[in-house]
């Protein structure tokens, strides 16, 4: 007598709610605006520590939003569509391999349950049940073996978009005084946006994954201060001349 087929879980219990964090557009989003409020904040403070004019510093900038902007957009691209790939040649060589040598399969399905701590009858009769549905089957050893969901392996443009846009958000935050301005305080103008966006982004952060508002912010600030420091130093050491 074998056990009743094993469904998968529905994507949403009553009882518990979780966002889908899986995609790649988040991860993208999170790390595109960290980075062009730091790059730029960076960029922008290190030419205007070298004094080459209010003119100069502005180009820089705006060169720095789109150059990276679309580096960071095409990167992504090119990072999530190679990844997405070979998780797609992985996942067909194990759909493949279930119908050459079900058998096989089977016992490694039987190990992996038993090595989790499931009883020796339990993990063989668990086995036998799941290779009745081979894409249950399928997703099982996905899982087990290779650590992802094949439902879930992203979208090479969702992640190349959020990166573009939330790097060009990030950006133009510290590039506005310089857009609008010449009174000759854009780098302080420049510096109170920077700080003021890394801890709104930090803050985000931390509600976001629920580890603390504060922390995040603190750490953000610190973050883009140092890269700041660093690269204003620079730009007053090696100057113009």
């Amino acid at each position: 007598m074998s056990l009743p087929r094993i469904l998968p879980m529905p994507d949403h219990s009553p009882n518990e709610r979780h966002r889908q964090i899986s995609d790649g557009w988040i991860r993208a989003g999170i790390f595109g605006v960290s980075d062009g409020l730091v790059t730029n904040t960076s960029f922008i403070l290190g030419f205007a520590g070298a004094s080459p004019g209010h003119n100069v510093v502005r180009l820089a900038g705006v060169a720095t939003l789109i150059a990276g902007g679309f580096s960071m957009g095409s990167g992504e691209w090119l990072s999530m569509r190679a990844t997405k790939e070979l998780l797609e040649y992985e996942i067909e060589v194990e759909r493949q391999s279930l119908i050459d040598d079900p058998e096989l399969e089977q016992h490694e399905l039987r190990d992996m349950f038993k090595a989790r701590g499931i009883d020796d009858d339990l993990a063989e009769r668990l086995s036998i049940d799941l290779m009745r549905d081979p894409e249950l089957a399928l997703q099982t050893h996905v899982r087990e073996e290779m650590g992802v969901d094949p439902s879930a392996t992203g979208s090479p443009w969702a992640a190349a978009g959020a990166s573009l846009a939330t790097f060009s958000v990030g950006a133009f935050v510290p590039l506005l005084p310089w857009l609008w301005s010449s009174s000759g305080n854009e780098v302080w103008w420049s510096v109170g946006l920077a700080a003021a966006g890394s801890a709104g982004i930090g803050g985000a952060i931390g509600l976001f994954t629920r580890r603390g508002v504060a922390k995040w912010a603190l750490r953000q600030v610190f973050v883009t201060g140092l890269a700041a420091v660093v690269t204003f130093g620079v730009g007053r050491l090696v100057g113009t001349h």
